[in-house]
């Protein structure tokens, strides 16, 4: 799915199953309760941290993609084309970064 889809999708799934979009401010905040979220399972799982019994059924992916869905929220909000600054930052990032990684010792 193009993230204009999922724009859409999204902008549908409002209107048809909620009431209206929570305001920017309170979806910043449940962006940020989500990227938590997100940031939880990652340690535990992932890193260091020993994981608690209650976390081990958490699924990533739902997480990853409730930070997705308050993302596409935020851009619908505030009318941001967000597939025109993704296919932006993506030109950007590979002008920029064209043999940056490629060079990095660290990564060999």
């Amino acid at each position: 799915m193009e993230i204009q889809n999922a724009q859409k999708a999204v902008d549908n799934w409002i209107k048809e199953n909620g009431v209206r979009y929570f305001n920017e401010l309170t979806n910043m905040a449940q962006l940020t309760e989500e990227v938590g979220e997100v940031a939880r399972i990652i340690a535990r799982r992932y890193g260091e941290q020993s994981e608690k019994e209650s976390d081990k059924n958490k699924d990533l992916g739902e997480e990853l993609a409730d930070v997705v869905f308050v993302v596409l929220c935020l851009a619908n909000q505030t009318g941001i084309d967000l597939q025109e600054a993704f296919d932006r930052k993506l030109d950007i990032k590979t002008k920029r970064d064209k043999d940056r990684h490629k060079n990095n010792e660290k990564l060999k």
